[in-house]
């Protein structure tokens, strides 16, 4: 073949797959969210994802399959052929769970196309009523009176409450016990129920519960105050210096998947992230839209993939 020949076939190739993503989507695309109804990755993928529904005129059906911290939805999109019409919207665990888990049925980094940025989901130390505390320092100095006797639940091993809970321990110095849910949803009934203690849940799974009185809030695990919750200190401010942990919602697709689909559903999920209804609809969940292109989010993905690493190291966090 000669290099002009060469030269035709790419272009033609090219030029194949702009008309591809410019066809594309010309039936329904199936987005896995491998969490259970009611969390905050559920929330963010419907609010963001109807949005670009109605941009491009195809619907875009969420199917929910929790399980194992999010590993049983993401091995289904890992397989899933990669030609744009099935894609996955997960959290940080994701990352976390190349490090949780001995071993994965897929590879996290290499079996995966990061579309882009959806969602910034802060978490907030919130215990029971019952327990008797109305900070962080009380309830630093309670765990330590009391070790290994207060319960906390996350939405599974390796997930970002978990993480988040984790990093608190061992700044903070306390024992606490670990109570792994299968989501947000549960983790957060489990907590209202008095079946667990305490949790360091992402602020729209339990925002109603502490607006009701059903739950107290003690401080936000991010950097700064939240607009949903503006009263409560930082955790770092309020007792634990030097700590935070801002956790985000993504969009994936299998690895493969022609990059001018990828381009094509980064900047579809931008445009959504800019648009009124969709600032608000996640604004009133206590969640920040986070935008990004999908080379940022690629950084920002290998950053987080080494540091969930050097931090499940840390804690001693495992799947039991």
């Amino acid at each position: 073949m000669t290099t002009s020949t060469r030269l035709l076939a790419l272009l033609l190739a090219a030029a194949t797959l702009q008309v591809f993503a410019q066809a594309y989507p010309s039936k329904p695309v199936r987005v896995l969210i491998p969490w259970p109804p009611g969390g905050s990755n559920d929330v963010v993928g419907r609010i963001v994802l109807q949005k670009v529904a109605e941009s491009l005129g195809q619907q875009f059906v969420i199917e929910n399959r929790g399980g194992a911290t999010g590993t049983i939805g993401a091995e289904i999109v890992a397989k899933a052929a990669p030609d744009g019409y099935t894609i996955m919207v997960h959290s940080t665990s994701h990352v976390g769970n190349a490090s949780m888990y001995k071993k994965l049925p897929y590879d996290t980094l290499k079996d995966f196309a990061g579309i882009g940025l959806l969602a910034n989901q802060p978490g907030v130390l919130t215990v029971h009523p019952a327990l008797p505390v109305k900070s962080v320092k009380e309830f630093i100095a309670l765990a330590k009176s009391r070790p290994g006797q207060i319960n906390y639940s996350t939405s599974g091993n390796g997930s970002a409450p978990h993480m988040a809970m984790a990093l608190f321990a061992v700044m903070a110095g306390v024992q606490l016990v670990h109570v792994p849910y299968k989501g947000g949803a549960p983790q957060v009934t489990a907590l209202v129920s008095g079946e667990t203690q305490a949790s360091l849940a992402t602020i729209s799974t339990v925002l109603p519960h502490i607006r009701s009185g059903r739950l107290r809030a003690l401080a936000v695990s991010s950097g700064k105050r939240s607009s949903a919750l503006p009263d409560l200190p930082t955790i770092a401010a309020a007792g634990v210096p030097g700590y935070e942990m801002s956790p985000w919602v993504a969009a994936f697709a299998p690895a493969g998947t022609p990059k001018a689909i990828i381009d094509k559903l980064n900047a579809e999920i931008n445009r959504a992230l800019k648009n009124p209804d969709v600032v608000q609809g996640l604004t009133n969940q206590a969640i920040d839209a986070w935008s990004s292109t999908p080379e940022e989010f690629d950084a920002r993905l290998k950053a987080d993939y080494d540091k969930y690493a050097r931090l499940i190291k840390l804690t001693g966090a495992a799947v039991e």
